[in-house]
């Protein structure tokens, strides 16, 4: 099939009752998101259980990183190009056995295989968005982007109160939480397999195996660094080797991508302005994201009478007192943000967002003493996230072709994992860097309030760029013509690209 032809897909005989396919594909997207967050509230437990190392341990949400990293371009791409119904069942297959082996394991070694396969579902989200890109009426798809890209936050939200309920009590087992994941999946496997209708657009073609493979071997270079560099020590050998290496692998995966005949990444597309904005958007909101994450997990899990600040709560009360609030906003903000996508823009969205989100994290630098304060500070980050997460898929539809959404929405998941990844590192290493002196002998080291401070002040700093990306680098100029965009396309996508860029 001619990627240059109207998609068949757009036409109403072949649309789906609509509704139900948002919600079936908001459930995918939501089972993905929780496979990043699952297992940080349960990292001690999984350590003392399999008698192993901080550092070893801490594989198990790397693995998952890097996994995501090298399969979701891969697997976007594939779904653009041989049917993104197949590749979505595929994908939930191997998630369903990655948390199946994870919940049946005792074995460090195959739950960081459970989590490398579990890390691959992460292309669901990609292949999601193309899937309403060409079932959904333009008037519909800005808020049924906002539905489904407002699960993540939500799903990122819910695993952390899922994992404290199931860990409660004396005698925590981690098993259970990985058992929920693979219900989970197999619910939104089922769900897919009986509403997703086959594409009727695909572009067929050679799967750039080479780009693909550089492409991974960046990602790898990068993120392991990023992930492990609190405990090899920032200035080490081994990390600014991996970050040269990485930086040397970035220019072969271009010269890869510029040379080949069907490349996996159109470099033109990639640094088309609003796709390069909206990258690094996705890369700010998701280091604030963890940051709150993170952040407010530790802060009110410190002992009070021997750090001086902190609220002494439980796994389980970090979760459910302090995090669910902000997750509970975060799924209603989405459909508002579909509602301000529609009527104001993506610019206008993602610009709101990254307002709330400086007050939320100014609020949370502030005043972050009180139970209420940090929660109601949650609250107002929880909207920032669902605004922006709203309206990137809106601007990344709005700068491609029908063809590579898959591989757009892919890159743009890669940035926020990136963003993700480098929060998570980022406040590990400002926690574990001062450290309260003269604590009671066998009391492990408790970070100093100030570091906590300087952890949301930084997250508040993302949300300013971000607020600079939206009014600055995505503006009109930048987001009015979609040049890179074939005419075809272009007219199956009008109504979009107005929302996007007035």
């Amino acid at each position: 099939m001619n990627p240059l032809k109207p998609t068949p897909s757009l036409t109403p005989e072949r649309r789906p009752a609509g509704t139900g396919l948002i919600l079936v594909l908001g459930l995918a997207a939501m089972v993905v998101s929780m496979m990043q967050t699952l297992v940080v509230p349960i990292l001690g437990i999984i350590q003392n259980d399999l008698g192993t190392t901080t550092a070893n341990v801490s594989w198990v949400t790397t693995a998952t990183l890097l996994s995501a990293a090298v399969f979701t371009p891969l697997l976007g791409r594939f779904g653009d190009q041989h049917g993104k119904r197949p590749t979505l069942i595929g994908v939930l297959l191997l998630m369903v056995a990655g948390s199946v082996v994870a919940a049946t394991t005792s074995s460090l070694t195959w739950l960081i295989v459970a989590r490398v396969m579990q890390g691959a579902a992460t292309a669901i989200f990609p292949l999601a968005l193309s899937v309403l890109r060409e079932e959904i009426r333009p008037a519909r798809l800005p808020g049924a982007m906002a539905l489904v890209s407002g699960t993540l936050a939500f799903g990122s939200g819910l695993a952390l109160v899922g994992a404290g309920l199931l860990t409660r009590g004396t005698d925590p087992d981690y098993h259970r939480v990985f058992w929920l994941a693979a219900v989970l999946a197999v619910v939104a496997l089922v769900a897919v397999f009986l509403t997703v209708p086959a594409s009727a657009h695909k572009t067929g073609g050679r799967t750039d195996w080479l780009g693909a493979a550089t492409l991974g071997a960046m990602l790898v270079l990068l993120l392991l660094p990023v992930s492990q560099g609190h405990s090899w020590g920032w200035t080490s050998t081994r990390t600014l080797g991996l970050f040269a290496a990485a930086l040397v692998m970035t220019a072969v995966w271009v010269l890869v991508e510029r040379t080949v005949r069907e490349p996996m990444v159109d470099m033109k597309m990639f640094m088309h302005r609003p796709v390069l904005f909206t990258n690094l958007a996705g890369l700010m909101l998701g280091f604030a994201m963890f940051s709150q994450f993170i952040g407010v997990s530790y802060l009110v899990q410190m002992p009070e009478k021997l750090a001086g600040y902190g609220f002494g709560a439980s796994v389980l009360e970090a979760s459910v007192v302090y995090l669910l609030p902000s997750t509970i906003v975060s799924l209603f903000a989405a459909q508002v943000g579909g509602l301000l996508v529609a009527r104001m823009g993506a610019r206008f969205t993602l610009a709101s967002g990254a307002a709330f989100g400086i007050i939320g994290f100014t609020w949370m630098t502030a005043a972050h003493a009180s139970t209420a304060s940090v929660i109601m500070a949650g609250m107002v980050t929880g909207v920032a996230i669902s605004f922006g997460y709203a309206a990137m898929p809106a601007l990344i539809v709005a700068g491609v072709p029908h063809h590579q959404t898959g591989i757009a929405n892919g890159i743009n998941s890669i940035s926020r994992s990136v963003g993700s990844a480098i929060g998570s590192a980022v406040i590990t290493s400002l926690l574990a860097s001062k450290t309260i002196a003269n604590l009671p002998e066998g009391v492990p080291a408790l970070p100093q309030e100030s570091q906590f401070t300087l952890s949301f002040a930084l997250a508040g700093a993302a949300c300013v760029l971000v607020l600079l990306t939206a009014v600055v680098g995505l503006g009109r100029r930048g987001t009015s013509g979609q040049a890179q965009v074939p005419a075809a396309s272009q007219e199956s996508t009008a109504q979009v690209d107005d929302l996007v860029s007035r």
